[in-house]
């Protein structure tokens, strides 16, 4: 996969737009505009290492979703507690 295809199926993984990936990371907006543009290439490397971020913390997320789930439901039944 090319840089220009795999930056931007990163920042879209996100969710997030450009500028705010750009400040996540703390990656100026001109190179990341210049690597998706297919002007610039970003080193491999950097790719990996944006990859392994983004799905580790996606992994991270989840888990808490689903623990902040689990914590509103009742452990018996499996149905939400009344308030």
């Amino acid at each position: 996969m090319d840089c220009k295809t795999k930056i931007k199926e990163l920042r879209e993984m996100t969710g997030m737009n450009r500028k705010d990936f750009c400040n996540y990371f703390n990656i100026p907006y001109r190179t990341v505009t210049e690597w998706e543009l297919d002007n610039r290439h970003a080193p491999e490397y950097v790719l990996s290492l944006l990859e392994y971020y983004i799905r580790h913390e996606n992994i991270c997320k989840e888990r808490e979703e689903n623990l902040v789930s689990m914590v509103k439901k009742d452990p018996i039944h499996g149905a939400k507690k009344e308030e």
